[in-house]
Order: C-alpha cells, then structure tokens, then sequence
C-alpha cells in the first residue's frame, strides 16, 4: 500500500477524501501555508545558497540600497511625513529590511528619525483578509518576490474548452482530474485580459494560471494604504499579452527543491516552493479599479541603473576597497580584490536581464 512521503501529504489526502477533490488553488494553499507543516509555515529555512532558492537581497546589500533611494524619493513626494510608515509584506528573515533601514540611516538621517518600518513575513499573508496590519494606513507597501508564491487555480485549453485542475486522489496517491472551472471568476480570468486560449489550444492542451490572490491582495492593500500613498512591487511576470502566450504550453507554475527546479508540484507537499509568474496586468487593472494609479513599470535592470547601483557600487570600491588598486600586492590588497569582484560580479546577477534583472517593478500610487 502507498505510503504518503510527508505528513502534510497525508492530512491533504484525508482533505481530498473528504471534499471529494480540491482546486489546485486549495492544494497549493495547503503545501505552501498549512499553520504547522506548510512551506512557509514550518519555520525551516528556505532561503539561501545551501536551501532551495536566494533573493535580490541575499546578492548584495546595494539591492536595499537602491530601494532605499526609491524610499526616500517618495517620502519627499509626500511632504516629509511624520512618521513615515513603510510595511514590507513577505519579509522573510528581514535581510532587505536591513539593508534598507541601514542605507537611509547614511542618506537621510532626517527619515531614518521618523521611519517606522514594519515587517510581516509571508506566511502571516498566507489566507484572505488575514493580512497582519500593524500599520493602519503605511504610506509605502513594498513586497520582493511576495506575489509569485500566492496559490493559483491551474486552467487548461483544449478543443475549444476550458478546464480547470483539482487535485484528487487516484490509487492512494494525489493525482490530477480535469473538470468545469470552480467559479465564474476562474472561468472569466482569460478572456477579462483577451487571452486567446480557444487559439492555443485547439490541437493540443495549453495550460495557464489565475492568480485571484493577488486580485484580492491588491484591493486589500490599496484600502489600508494612506493618502497618496505607494505600492512597489517587486517579482518574475510580464503583462498578460506577454505572460500567456502560445508557446508557454505548460504556463509558468515551477517548483524549487534544493536549488533545483521541478514541474512535480504533487510531490513533497510542505518540502518544495511552487511559484507561477505574476501577471503585473492584473495588478494594474485591479489597482485601478481600486484607487490605485500606475507611476511606474519597467524591469529590476533598468530600477536599479536607475537609482545608480552601478555608481554606488563605485562608491563601494573606492571608500572600502582601495588597497585593490594602491596595494594589491600585499594580503590586504588581495583581500579587497576579492571582495570587490564579489561585489561586481554580484551587480552583474542583480542587472542580468535573463535572469534578475529581468523581474518587473510595478509602482502605483493612491489618488489623493
């Protein structure tokens, strides 16, 4: 007899055997944010070179640096509040929150005085309209590679019909049956951004995500964000012409195991991240419907040039390594070579644009 590999496995079969079936969404929900033994939950690490997967932040310190500018911008754009209220939702172990309040304490001693920073980890995000508030109205939500690991439906395309993915339970194992979307919103989500799935999948099935979190996500921000205030999204997607497209058969769901990647997302529930793109689109759109005004899309790349990760780093290199250039013979010289091609090759990674440097930055901003 099959012998479930986790004890979350276990408890989601007895879920399925219950409900008959679960969408993928609740299945992903399960894996990723179970109160005990969920990915996020469990309280193991996850991020960093020896786990499963790194962040901007974990490349170099001059990723929060660079937000840090973007910060203090907007608090001068709302006349220097006091105090300036900045919520990072998805926080993990608080290493960007770091490298944010340290920069602005160098830059703007004036904002460091008055910043209240709040840091909420993701799985505090985990169910609708349990969003942690310790800010009532935060002047800036800022999120890093938060959206992505929201639960999505899975829909696939064929023949002309739409069909949605629930987890089911075949053999004792979680297995996977096609049938009716679950609601008029998953059924809906496709042709609301003019996708044409019918098209994609008329000789062969095509597969995609909804992400109706992240619709309710931004609605919930955007009501506990303060006058004026900014929304700066950070994470992998495009817009949904350039997300949903032929080519993608089998979508963007993907899962990381130990810094490698996998399309088994059934397997090893609580043990892999499963991630799918965002669709920024529906980020605007929604934001718009909510208040919510786009100042500005465009990629990590050309963020971070702009905010001038590159000349900071020149700062780096001329105020911390310079026995790289007057000594490099000497141990210490040596020493600061190392650590200044670290540094560099770090700057490199962040401004790949087929790799972070390719991830999108949404800003919108809330109508006065």
């Amino acid at each position: 007899m099959y012998k479930a590999s986790t004890s979350l496995e276990a408890i989601i079969l007895e879920r399925v055997r219950a409900a008959g079936r679960l969408t993928f969404a609740e299945y992903m929900d399960l894996a990723l944010y179970h109160p005990q033994l969920g990915y996020y939950t469990s309280g193991a690490p996850k991020v960093g070179l020896a786990v499963d997967f790194f962040t901007s932040a974990r490349l170099h310190p001059l990723f929060g640096a660079c937000l840090a500018r973007q910060i203090i911008r907007l608090w001068n754009r709302l006349g220097c509040p006091q105090p300036f209220v900045v919520v990072e939702e998805g926080a993990a172990q608080g290493l960007l929150a770091t490298h944010i309040e340290e920069a602005i304490k160098q830059m703007a001693p004036g904002l460091a005085d008055v910043l209240r920073y709040y840091r909420v980890d993701i799985g505090q995000l985990a169910l609708p309209g349990a969003i942690v508030n310790k800010a009532a109205s935060p002047h800036v939500v800022l999120s890093n590679e938060l959206i992505d690991a929201f639960p999505v439906h899975l829909v696939e395309s064929y023949a002309d019909q739409l069909r949605e993915v629930y987890v089911v339970e075949r053999e004792g194992r979680l297995a996977e049956e096609l049938d009716a979307p679950s609601s008029d919103a998953v059924a809906c989500y496709l042709d609301q951004y003019r996708i044409e799935w019918r098209a994609f999948g008329r000789e062969r099935p095509w597969r995609a995500e909804v992400n109706l979190r992240a619709l309710e996500w931004i609605r919930d921000t955007a009501s506990r964000l303060a006058r004026g205030g900014y929304v700066l999204t950070i994470d992998y997607g495009d817009t949904a012409r350039r997300l949903y497209i032929n080519r993608r058969r089998r979508g963007t769901l993907l899962c990381y195991f130990r810094h490698n990647t996998n399309e088994e997302p059934l397997a090893r529930p609580g043990q892999q991240d499963i991630t799918a793109h965002v669709n920024f689109t529906a980020l605007i759109d929604e934001g718009r419907r909510a208040g919510l005004r786009r100042s500005r899309f465009t990629t990590q790349r050309d963020f971070l040039l702009g905010w001038g990760i590159r000349e900071l780093g020149e700062d780096l290199r001329i105020s911390r390594f310079a026995a790289a250039d007057t000594a490099r013979h000497t141990d210490q010289g040596q020493a600061d070579l190392l650590r200044y091609l670290s540094l560099r090759n770090a700057v490199t990674a962040l401004l790949d644009p087929d790799g972070l440097g390719g991830y999108r930055v949404l800003l919108q901003h809330k109508d006065s």
